[in-house]
């Protein structure tokens, strides 16, 4: 049955992580650096608490299963907590609950031996380690059918070489699932196996890291991978599986994307219209100018429907647990999740006036963020493409050389069903 509401039970729950969130976690972000540099003492000492109270209310890792220590929430509950904690840089490690580490814990979970799960799994769910998902190549963009990393069999270990780009957290990553061609000669979607490589394996180089404005630190790694050895049971799943292994982490992914865009992008909302009902110019408020009420009912409209195209594709995807069956949806999901941040943070912005572009203001580095959003876990154009195919497979062609529904066809058929019924 579709409903508008939550239990009140889980109501409960997301009031709790609305005051918390908004009173305890977001300071951090005005005096942490990086969200991954856990061994650093300001993390231990700062959020080390605060992920305790969330264990404690029984909310830590929400989207594992009870068997890894979470509570096993649908995509649902799953969003509407995001919409909450997403407001803060912090508030994904502090639940538990952080890109690319949630990403990687599913594909360990589906595809790691029970070795690979002591070792890597656990402490992964722990939080007492991170890890970095490297996939794109400096060459490759949105293709992964060109990349050029190699593994290469040589006795009982892989022996990989090539570059990885923009491996995110990979100076701080304790291991990394890794995707790499085996086997070249096979179809385009067969060439590659994924892997897993503790960061201490030698021949693991980082060339440089790279950031982009608005983060307090460069954790992007451009990296080389020269003769890096690997026993034969690092390969998680089988030979030649890496697009299904990726998929396993990607879909999920790009929801948990879009539930934090919700999140940034309400924030913008809220304090464009504070800032619209404390200003005064031309004698008065703010907000009683037109083009500023057209300003904050396009960001609500905008707002509004693009959380409900999240919440329907969550719901969708809890109802089926298939990915694969709303793919349309997501792909729909992640296509207008950059516009929407886009607008909103521009439109407050301006409504702001000079203190908006200041560095005292966070509307700049969410502008950016739209970007981000934009080309991380695939570009929007792709996705609008994945839209559009998938939509068209619900349709077929006219049998004939005009429409079927040209207008001389249409009122033929209505002649044939009411015509006799007609006065005259």
């Amino acid at each position: 049955m579709w409903q508008f509401e939550t239990d009140p039970e889980f109501q409960v729950q997301l009031d709790w992580i609305d005051r918390f969130v908004r009173e305890e976690v977001e300071p951090l972000d005005h005096l942490l650096g990086s969200q991954w540099d856990i061994r650093a003492p300001n993390f231990v000492r700062l959020v080390r608490p605060l992920q305790a109270k969330v264990r404690e209310r029984g909310l830590w890792a929400c989207h594992l299963g009870p068997e890894l220590g979470g509570k096993g929430y649908g995509q649902v509950k799953l969003a509407l907590m995001n919409e909450l904690f997403g407001r803060s840089r912090f508030g994904p490690i502090v639940f538990g609950a952080q890109a690319p580490d949630t990403g990687n814990a599913e594909i360990l979970a589906h595809y790691g031996t029970p070795g690979q799960k002591r070792r890597f799994l656990e402490p992964l769910l722990a939080n007492e380690i991170v890890s970095c998902f490297a996939m794109t190549e400096p060459q490759g963009g949105a293709d992964p059918t060109v990349f050029t990393t190699s593994a290469v069999q040589d006795g009982d270990a892989w022996v990989i070489n090539g570059e990885k780009w923009f491996a995110s957290n990979a100076r701080f990553a304790s291991f990394f699932i890794l995707m790499a061609v085996t086997d070249p000669d096979a179809a385009r979607y067969r060439r590659m196996s994924m892997f897993i490589v503790p960061a201490d394996t030698p021949g693991i180089e980082i060339v440089r890291n790279h950031g982009f404005h608005g983060e307090p630190e460069a954790t992007h790694a451009h990296m080389r991978w020269t003769n890096v050895r690997v026993p034969l049971e690092n390969m998680l799943g089988s030979r030649g599986d890496a697009f299904v292994v990726a998929q396993t982490r990607l879909g999920g992914g790009r929801m948990h994307h879009a539930m934090r865009t919700v999140a940034q992008a309400r924030r913008a909302f809220e304090m464009m219209c504070e800032r619209a009902l404390s200003r005064f110019t031309q004698g008065e408020q703010l907000a009683r100018k037109q083009m500023v009420q057209e300003k904050i009912a396009d960001s609500w409209i905008q707002l509004r429907q693009f959380r409900l195209l999240v919440l329907e594709t969550a719901w969708l995807i809890d109802r089926h647990h298939d990915y694969k069956m709303v793919r349309k949806n997501i792909a729909a999901v992640k296509a207008v999740m950059p516009q929407v941040l886009h607008d909103i943070a521009a439109r407050a912005l301006q409504v702001h006036g000079s203190l908006g572009l200041s560095n005292e203001m966070p509307f700049s580095d969410w502008l950016v963020n739209s970007f981000h959003v934009g080309l991380a876990d695939g570009p929007t154009e792709v996705h609008k493409v994945t839209v559009a195919r998938e939509v068209l497979a619900e349709f077929k062609p006219a049998a004939g050389m005009f429409p079927s529904y040209i207008g001389y066809e249409q009122k033929a058929r209505a002649l044939d069903l009411y015509g006799e019924a007609m006065e005259g």
